[in-house]
């Protein structure tokens, strides 16, 4: 049977050497691994503290938890369990970051909806009344160290042009914690013209205004449709003049439908390691799933050694 997809890329995504090192310079976190009774979540965070990127801190019913360690033949007998059964693991994880004891919160055996309602409320106290998370994905093309930070394609469902602004903030912010000194970021729109009738057109050019003024240490532009993002020939042939067509480091997506997409298409089809995490509390939350490869799982913990060390 013919491949139905020969398009996708057949080779393993590898994380990129500089994110690496730029974890290793920072000291380890404290990871509270939520609901962590079982195997998979097991061994990411046995991946993340074997690369020195973790000091694992295992949340959830503690007799699961020993069960499912057995079970991939991981030795925790030397790191700290704390039972909170499902219900209560992520609210116990948020306690632990409140009282420093925990410098970042990973998923475990859940589902993202109950892990981040532990998490993101007020209520939990990881976040300032008001303030507003966005998620941010670190994209690596296959043999390339320079990133694509993707904002945001896992938490916020369609965003207001609060919303975006809050994430756009994020993303600048991890952009020069990485070591970019002026980000380029594009705001995504299928036209770089404000249509009335293309909403997110109209949205996405008060949000390259308002960046103007309150990001004045970014190059914002928006909108701008994504054959200007990626190609600065494509720019030129549309006479289109910014420093961030072909050369955007932060991509804003309007929604998480578009996000997720585009996410999901570069890690598909272009062989891409993509790190994720949430931005905006008081420690950064990793947001892993099942279906990660290694790298993806690694990538997300580096990230996060990077984040709690700026935070």
């Amino acid at each position: 049977m013919s491949d139905p997809y020969p398009f996708l890329c057949k080779t393993p995504p590898t994380v990129p050497q500089r994110l690496l090192d730029q974890a290793r310079r920072h000291g380890v976190p404290r990871v509270a691994l939520v609901n962590a009774g079982a195997a998979a979540p097991l061994e990411g965070i046995r991946e993340a503290a074997g690369a020195g990127m973790a000091e694992p801190i295992l949340i959830g019913d503690v007799d699961k938890i020993r069960d499912a360690a057995a079970e991939i033949g991981y030795d925790i007998s030397q790191l700290r369990l704390v039972h909170a059964p499902h219900a209560e693991a992520a609210s116990k994880a948020a306690e632990l970051a409140r009282t420093g004891e925990a410098d970042a919160i990973m998923k475990g055996q859940l589902h993202t909806t109950t892990f981040l309602r532990g998490l993101l409320p007020t209520r939990a106290g990881l976040r300032e009344p008001g303030a507003r998370c966005g998620h941010v994905f670190h994209i690596t093309a296959p043999g390339a160290d320079r990133p694509m930070l993707l904002t945001d394609a896992a938490l916020n469902v369609d965003p207001s042009i609060e919303t975006r602004q809050a994430c756009l903030t994020h993303a600048v912010r991890l952009a020069q914690v990485l070591g970019v000194e002026r980000p380029r970021a594009a705001l995504l729109a299928p036209t770089e013209d404000p249509i009335a009738s293309v909403v997110n057109t109209v949205e996405s050019a008060e949000i390259a205004a308002w960046a103007r003024t309150h990001l004045p240490e970014a190059d914002v532009a928006g909108p701008i449709a994504m054959d200007l993002i990626l190609s600065a020939e494509a720019a030129r042939m549309k006479n289109y003049v910014s420093p961030v067509a072909g050369n955007a480091d932060i991509v804003v997506t309007p929604n998480i439908t578009t996000g997720n997409a585009v996410f999901k298409l570069m890690v598909l089809g272009m062989g891409c390691c993509a790190g994720g995490l949430v931005l905006g509390a008081k420690v950064p939350i990793l947001l892993t799933s099942r279906s990660q490869k290694a790298a993806a799982r690694l990538a997300s913990a580096a990230l996060g050694v990077i984040a709690a060390g700026a935070m």
